[in-house]
């Protein structure tokens, strides 16, 4: 029983010296020869390429034991929930939806087991909760085994079980390569680099990538936002999304409805690769799919039917048939084949299952007995590999510097790649501070009676605020597309959600900064503000906070909204009440006491202060309006613009380090709100 869940040496005489690697349609790799994928009806040929032992020596040393998942008595339900405030004892209990009810099956390895079945009736949740996608309070430790031992939580069967989603969450500015290299980096972090790159290379000829290993992911949106061209196929991109949960090579893949979307053509390459893999490395390979046509169904082993969440055929094509005809005593119609049939009659099928399990009940007494002694193995199996569970299944250890390199290096590829935010900010930068500096242009100083441009250059910086904290809301439709990314990968343990904050922090910051020098030497030097060196360089500074501030904010906003539109609404809403409370309109002596803390919390008050010190601190002996016929007397000076604001101590360096926190706070609460996310995500 201790050798359920280690690695055997894989020595089998159907793996030879030479690795037969499928399904590449490269031009330039060694040593080609046609291979016909059994069934022999099937007219789909692959081209099998032979790699020098050596060269695949750690791809198969680290192949994993071939396993058996078992499946026995599953049932999941959800508690629709009712309104918090609603407290009425009469009021009836929300009812409870039996997604799953009872289902048991076996998949082998070296077997595709197709999970079937009308919409809704719980085959991606079957899968989801196979794969280990599913909360701890959820699972059921003793409704799932590997090779007999009872899966004792969750996070074991994500070990052991790679989970492709319906969706393929990628990043298109990456390309096919890239993004199998990054997916290496984070799951493969105990290999070398040459050892990953190798891992890498075989894996796109066995996915038949290696022709568009250099072409980008893509997706539509983003081939004419950025003018991007060389985007994969549907049929390649699900490849991709298959490569990227095999990376490490897991025993047990699971697919949901891997084909839809796709064309015929497209479909059956899925469905022969998926074949391939099952067959040539013992895997076991479970896949939910709406009804295939006849030729994917030959690659299929067996078929798990479902209706309402109860199975109604487990067994191979050929016993369903066998059911309809013998036993149901119908014709399958000539168009139709036994699958397309048994869904037009699934009540039917629904209806015979229930007759049987009845007729199950009545068991003798041997059988009785019989099924008890199964029930105590099945315990003592589920406490020993709990105990073994304990003392072998440790975490592992991840490297958070390793991560966060990685992920600054993915980073900077999007950042560079997404032309249209690069050019956005650079126009946005240009434009702002040519545009504002021509409108201010030697903004009037000393001006007798002229209000010594006070007024302008304060109207100067409260649009700059303006302008600049709205400038960074183009990022969002990035972090929202990253965000499902982040979903994914951090639930299934490739690298922290802390690493993401901080690379995502360390890469921003130079970006950011270039930015703000691109708008800030412009507009200081044509309005003509302080000509101290010190002055315009803490006006850049100032500039670089705010628009690191604005990132923050916007970061954090992307987190809690759900879509663009929303997200969009929300962050124009909070930049519209933090400049309201900015004291630019409203002095701080006037703001009704229920809205004060609006006041101490807005992003524009702490710059819009830092800009004006940084002006007229060192001129706050300074005359800047004389009397018209008494040239002699001063009417104002530096100081008094500075009183006029509240501002008679110099808190440049306090502004700057709220305004540090202000930047900080909106990203640790983006990473509390990311994590929380992680926890409870099932993609």
């Amino acid at each position: 029983m201790a050798s359920c869940f280690q690695r055997p040496d894989i020595n089998d005489d159907s793996v030879n010296d030479d690795t037969t690697v499928l399904f590449s349609t490269s031009s330039d790799s060694p040593e080609v020869e046609s291979y016909t994928l059994s069934p022999p009806s099937s007219s789909s040929t692959f081209q099998l390429y032979r790699f020098p032992p050596q060269t695949v020596a750690h791809q198969y040393s680290s192949k994993t034991a071939a396993y058996t998942v078992s499946v026995r008595n599953l049932s999941y339900t959800i508690h629709q929930s009712s309104w918090p405030w609603n407290k009425n004892p009469n009021e009836p209990k929300p009812p409870i939806i039996n997604i799953l009810k009872s289902v048991s099956f076996v998949a082998r390895s070296s077997e595709i087991l197709a999970v079937v079945g009308p919409s809704g009736t719980g085959k991606s949740t079957l899968l989801r909760i196979i794969s280990g996608r599913v909360r701890d309070q959820d699972f059921d430790p003793k409704s799932i085994s590997l090779n007999g031992c009872a899966a004792t939580s969750p996070t074991q069967l994500k070990k052991k079980c790679g989970f492709v989603a319906q969706e393929d969450d990628l990043l298109p500015l990456l390309t096919v390569k890239e993004t199998l290299m990054f997916s290496a980096k984070f799951r493969l972090k105990e290999m070398t680099s040459q050892e990953r790159e190798e891992r890498v290379e075989i894996l796109m000829q066995e996915l038949g990538l290696a022709h568009v290993a250099d072409s980008f992911v893509g997706d539509r949106e983003e081939e004419d936002r950025n003018h991007i061209r060389g985007r994969i196929s549907g049929g390649e991109r699900k490849r991709v999304s298959i490569g990227v949960d095999m990376i490490h090579d897991p025993p047990i893949l699971l697919l949901d409805e891997p084909t839809s979307g796709l064309d015929s053509t497209s479909a059956l390459q899925v469905m022969e690769l998926l074949s391939s893999m099952a067959i040539l490395k013992q895997r076991t390979i479970l896949v939910s799919i709406h009804q295939p046509s006849y030729r994917i169904l030959q690659y299929i082993t067996n078929l798990l039917i479902l209706s309402r969440g109860s199975v109604v055929h487990n067994g191979s094509l050929e016993s369903l048939e066998d059911a309809i005809v013998n036993k149901l005593g119908l014709k399958i119609p000539v168009q139709l084949n036994a699958l397309e049939f048994s869904m037009e009659i699934i009540s039917t099928l629904e209806e015979d299952k229930y007759s049987s399990l009845k007729a199950r009940y009545d068991l003798s007494d041997n059988d009785r007995e019989k099924e008890d002694a199964e029930a105590e193995l099945m315990q003592a199996n589920y406490l020993m590999c709990q105990l073994e569970s304990n003392s072998a299944e440790k975490p592992q250890s991840l490297n958070s510097l390793f991560e966060i390199l990685v992920l600054c290096e993915r980073f900077w590829k999007v950042i560079y790649r997404t032309k249209q935010l690069l050019l956005a900010r650079t126009m946005q930068a240009l434009v702002g501070g040519f545009g504002l500096g021509s409108v201010y242009i030697k903004v009037r100083n000393n001006d007798e009676g002229g209000g010594g441009g006070v007024a302008e250059r304060l109207g100067l910086f409260a649009f700059s605020l303006s302008f600049l904290l709205s400038s960074t809301v183009e990022a969002l439709p990035i972090y929202l597309q990253e965000r499902r990314v982040l979903m994914k990968e951090a639930s299934r343990g490739a690298y922290r959600v802390s690493s993401y904050m901080i690379a995502n922090t360390i890469v921003f910051l130079p970006f950011l900064f270039s930015v703000a020098i691109l708008f800030s030497v412009p507009v200081y030097w044509l309005v003509g503000l302080n000509p101290s060196f010190l002055a315009f360089a803490f006006f850049t500074f100032v500039v670089w906070l705010i628009v690191l501030m604005a990132s923050s904010l916007v970061l954090f906003l992307s987190a809690v909204s759900p879509d663009f539109i929303s997200g969009n609404s929300l962050i124009c809403t909070v930049l519209g009440a933090f400049f309201l409370f900015s004291g630019y309109f409203i002095p701080k002596e006037f703001v009704p006491k229920y809205w004060i803390f609006m006041y101490y919390v807005s992003l524009y008050r702490y710059p819009l202060d830092s800009l004006l010190v940084n002006e007229y601190w060192s001129v706050r002996g300074d005359c800047l309006v004389f009397h018209q016929q008494q040239q002699h007397y001063c009417l104002l000076t530096g100081n008094d613009v500075l009183k006029s604001r509240g501002l008679e101590k110099d808190t440049r360096w306090l502004n700057v380090g709220i305004m540090v926190g202000f930047f900080v706070f909106y990203r640790v609460l983006c990473w509390i709100i990311l994590v929380r996310r992680v926890s409870k995500t099932t993609i």
